[in-house]
């Protein structure tokens, strides 16, 4: 398919990083058994054998309708606690809506977005946002933002229409409001944009002055 790109197929960190060696020894690192209580709470679900409970179904963008990527195209996080979500990449798909569906539930793809917006404004979520979708080319991007495709071609203008122009922005306007992230360019980005992409995407007829001024006016109502 298109615009989303892997990129994030890493080897697993090792297992003695610093929330590992927290685990078995946060009260001699820290000094207070509050702390390393506070800590284990936090990180209990990462122990062998323990997965964070997860809700099926559960979106986390009201009237999006939940269609779950393959395992095998992101990773399990707990975002913003592992790491801090600060941007949002726009996609463009590069085909049509249910192709891009398919292939993201494709676990040969290795590339999926949290999100794929439909041109009547259908949202469809498929990797929730704490999880790390690869979905940007580039690992730093990837842990640390929340990836929207849309449906269409960079090169027909008539790809972008009204309804995903507003639905997208207040998708945009409510993931910049859970995690306060500033509603400006430097925040949400095209997939251009990431450092070492070889991507276009949104290309040169999607309208940034209309979309940010469409999420700002969101951002408002949400506050």
């Amino acid at each position: 398919m298109g615009e989303t790109q892997g990129g994030d197929k890493e080897t697993p960190r090792g297992s003695t990083g610093r929330r590992a060696l927290l685990i078995g020894g946060a009260a001699a690192a820290v000094g207070t058994v509050a702390l390393a209580r506070d800590e284990l709470a936090r990180l209990w679900w990462r122990l062998p054998g323990v997965e964070k409970p997860r809700v099926a179904g559960a979106v986390d963008f009201r009237g999006a309708q939940w269609v779950s990527a393959s395992s095998a195209n992101y990773r399990r996080a707990d975002r913003p606690d592992d790491y801090a979500i600060d941007r949002v990449v726009v996609h463009v798909t590069q085909g049509g809506f249910r192709s891009a569906v398919k292939v993201f539930q494709d676990p040969a793809h290795g590339a999926a977005a949290h999100y794929v917006v439909r041109k009547d404004g259908h949202i469809t979520q498929m990797i929730r946002e704490l999880d790390v979708a690869f979905h940007a080319g580039n690992r730093e991007y990837n842990e640390h933002s929340v990836g929207i495709e849309h449906e269409g071609f960079v090169e027909q203008a008539s790809s972008f229409t009204d309804a995903m122009y507003a639905a997208s922005a207040r998708l945009t306007a409510g993931i910049c409001g859970r995690y306060g992230i500033p509603v400006d360019r430097e925040h949400v980005i095209g997939h251009v944009e990431v450092p070492g992409t070889d991507h276009t995407d949104p290309g040169r007829y999607w309208d940034w002055d209309r979309y940010m001024a469409l999420v700002r006016r969101a951002h408002r109502t949400q506050v």
